[in-house]
């Protein structure tokens, strides 16, 4: 997999967007538990009051609110607010939104930074759990006299009658050791409780001062309310957008990346020897070529939307919820041990049937472009029912091991949600019995619930990788394998340039060419040398699998010879370029190969730049103007893929005549009159002598008929040449060639 790494380099900035949009898509998610959190801990729970530090206080409430603080925060607390009266300059301002201004000076919170709110606040927050708590003693005498008592502060000195504020007055004017004293006993009951708590049981007296001031503290929740509704809507558009933007992106990254791998393996095919084919079935490549790369492009648009997404969701998640509670931590911890060995045991059963799967599919490939291409064959011998039992196999074989990743698969869920569900209920449980000690607040047990089913959800997103990841892996070799190898038959690094100011263009000669095929023991050819020259038919007869086609194949470079060497031009062909050798060769396969198009478009396949008297030309040598002519469209009739519309004889007469088109130096036709009449043959033959009087014509054949007056005819017998010479020559003296002469025609034939 990590191979394909170097083809996503062009795709670089798309990653690294998605990557910086997936994070501010992370940070927006995990953002909204947080202010669920504060929706129900504020805003439902404290009324909309978020902190202990009121923005407004009465002069009086302030001063019994200071009795209890240490000197330090008291300066402080002094420091942090503006005295508000009659006579300061925004009286006129704060008034209409503290009528209690009227009555008694204010002290106004100046603007602070964080830092200081973050510290003043559990100061003022004790400081109001303090004095309520003192008030609501002197409400009951008996239980004021024992809490005196531990304070040590006789309470029933204090006269009948006396008023908070009286009170109040008497603690402040206590000698400094008594007071101090009496602020660390009375400190110390608050002392064991969290800021959040004391947080939240300050705000209620918060509350009664805003009241106390006059404010609309109803206006006050509901403003907060909308606020924070507000700000989660927003978050979630951003999120969406961001969802849809990153999705935008990992598709265009994976659709770029998969279009690249396919150019590539096309163009390695094309580059491609006969040993590299030899090497890949073509079932093989078609996989290859299209399932191969859907896979990896379902894998990238994954990877970019949960590799990358699913680390910073789980590793985001886990520190939010530790900031929610340490103390409930190892139920996270627990679900994320069972979920990844989960995960692993999945993994470790489905990864080697991963391996096999597009092996399969390479089998079903394979079955499926016999079964087509050998249709009529296969309905000739009546063995619809044995291909249909081979299909069938190869189906069934896919279909079970496609069916057994799937039932691992589906196992995951049904296990995931009993895991989920079963942390939901461990954490309401925890949670709740720490709500009730005052440890934790509702919100936060809520969100640390919403943050444990994120991580928990990473991981399964995580887990949908581990099952995509391998089969991908498994692909992307299969890709990589094609697109890095390399072929045998490479051009040179300084290659040589045929001279085309020589007088005579086209000479072909094999000088002592041995051959055999890659991993074979024994050669197909054997020291074949002979000189093939321009204006002169050169042809090759022989039994079947005497060797004819394969010296075609060593001209063309689709093997290079084991030994000896060809020249053309004498230049030895591997010291040319491929394009530069083909370029001087028109050639004609022994089955014949038409594209979808037009036979105008097929013929000019050879020459994009010839004109219409050369095409017309070149279809009547190759005798194929009859049945042209014959179609209402002409030369714009339309050819089916393979040209399975056109006869054997028209295929193959189309196929001379697109070579001819070329005007090639060297002209090679592979056994191509095969379906040819006898009457058809020799006309062809006829008038391709006088149109190649300048070129090397190279025929293959196994008629007799069809090389009777070639110049030379090479006789080859089990790779070896057994004669060479005309007819007349090689009727006297090669045996090989009379039987093959006589096998086919009479005496009178043949003389």
């Amino acid at each position: 997999m990590f191979k394909l790494v170097k083809y996503l380099k062009p795709f670089t900035m798309l990653i690294i967007l998605s990557l910086v949009l997936l994070f501010g898509q992370a940070m927006a998610d995990l953002a909204l538990p947080d202010y669920m959190s504060n929706i129900v801990n504020i805003g439902i729970q404290q009324r909309g009051i978020a902190s202990a530090l009121p923005e407004a206080i009465r002069q009086s409430e302030l001063y019994k609110l200071t009795i209890f603080m240490s000197p330090s925060s008291k300066q402080e607390i002094l420091n942090s607010y503006t005295l508000v009266d009659k006579n300061s300059a925004a009286y006129s301002t704060f008034v209409r939104k503290y009528p209690q201004l009227e009555k008694e000076p204010v002290y106004i919170l100046k603007k602070l930074k964080s830092p200081e709110k973050k510290f003043l606040n559990p100061v003022m927050g004790r400081a109001f759990i303090t004095v309520s708590f003192l008030e609501e003693m002197l409400k009951d005498p008996v239980k004021a006299a024992d809490i005196g008592s531990k304070m040590g502060f006789d309470l029933s000195k204090i006269p009948e009658g006396t008023s908070g504020g009286q009170f109040f007055k008497i603690i402040a004017n206590l000698p400094a050791g008594q007071l101090s004293k009496i602020r660390n006993a009375v400190n110390s009951r608050f002392a064991s409780l969290d800021d959040k708590i004391v947080n939240q049981m300050a705000v209620g007296l918060v509350r009664n001062e805003y009241n106390a001031l006059g404010m609309n503290t109803d206006k006050v929740q509901s403003s907060y309310m909308w606020k924070m509704g507000a700000l989660m809507l927003l978050l979630s558009l951003a999120s969406a957008v961001l969802t849809v933007s990153v999705g935008y992106l990992s598709a265009r990254t994976a659709a770029g990346l998969s279009r690249n791998l396919r150019k590539k393996v096309f163009d390695k095919v094309e580059s491609f020897s006969n040993t590299e084919f030899d090497k890949f079935s073509t079932a093989s490549l078609i996989t290859r070529s299209t399932n191969d790369i859907t896979q990896i492009q379902m894998l990238i648009i994954i990877v970019i939307r949960i590799i990358f997404y699913a680390p910073i969701m789980g590793i985001g998640g886990a520190i939010r919820a530790l900031g929610k509670s340490t103390s409930m931590s190892w139920i996270i911890a627990l679900a994320v041990i069972v979920v990844i060995s989960l995960i692993l045991v999945v993994f470790s059963v489905s990864l080697p049937k991963f391996k096999i799967i597009q092996k399969l599919i390479d089998r079903l490939n394979l079955v499926i472009r016999e079964n087509l291409s050998g249709m009529m064959v296969i309905r000739a011998f009546n063995s619809q029912k044995f291909e249909e039992g081979r299909f069938d196999k190869a189906n069934i074989d896919l279909t079970k091991t496609s069916l057994f990743i799937n039932r691992v698969m589906v196992t995951m869920m049904p296990v995931m949600m009993i895991i989920m569900n079963g942390l939901t209920l461990v954490i309401i449980w925890v949670g709740s019995h720490q709500v009730a000690q005052a440890h934790i607040q509702v919100g936060d047990v809520m969100a640390f619930m919403q943050y444990a089913m994120l991580i928990v959800i990473s991981f399964i997103m995580l887990s949908v990788m581990f099952i995509m990841v391998p089969r991908a892996s498994v692909s992307a070799g299969r890709v990589v394998e094609v697109i890095e190898t390399e072929s045998v038959i490479k051009d040179p690094e300084k290659p040589a340039v045929f001279d085309n100011e020589l007088p005579v263009r086209g000479v072909v000669e094999f000088k002592n060419v041995s051959f055999r095929y890659p991993g074979a023991s024994e050669y197909v050819l054997n020291n074949i040398s002979f000189i093939a020259k321009p204006g002169q038919t050169t042809a090759f007869i022989g039994s079947t699998g005497s060797g004819k086609s394969t010296v075609v194949n060593l001209l063309l470079r689709f093997y290079d010879v084991s030994s000896g060497c060809i020249t053309v031009d004498n230049l030895d062909i591997r010291s040319v370029t491929q394009h530069d050798l083909r370029n001087k060769i028109g050639y004609v396969p022994q089955k014949s190969m038409l594209f979808s198009g037009t036979i105008e478009s097929n013929l000019i396949y050879a020459d994009e730049n010839a004109d219409m008297d050369t095409i017309v030309k070149a279809a009547e040598v190759a005798q194929a103007m009859e049945f042209i002519s014959a179609k209402q469209e002409g030369f714009n009739a339309e050819i089916s893929q393979g040209g399975k519309n056109v006869s054997g004889g028209q295929n193959q007469r189309l196929s001379i005549a697109r070579a001819l088109v070329k005007k090639p130096e060297i002209l090679i036709l592979d056994d191509c009159f095969s379906a040819l009449d006898f009457k058809t043959d020799a006309a062809l033959r006829s008038a391709l002598k006088t149109y190649s009087k300048n070129s090397t014509v190279i025929i293959v054949a196994q008629r007799v008929g069809t090389v009777m007056k070639a110049e030379q005819i090479v006789v080859l017998d089990e790779g070896r040449i057994k004669g060479t010479g005309t007819h007349k020559e090689l009727m006297e003296s090669c045996e090989t060639y009379r039987e093959i002469a006589y096998s086919q025609l009479s005496r009178e034939e043949l003389a």
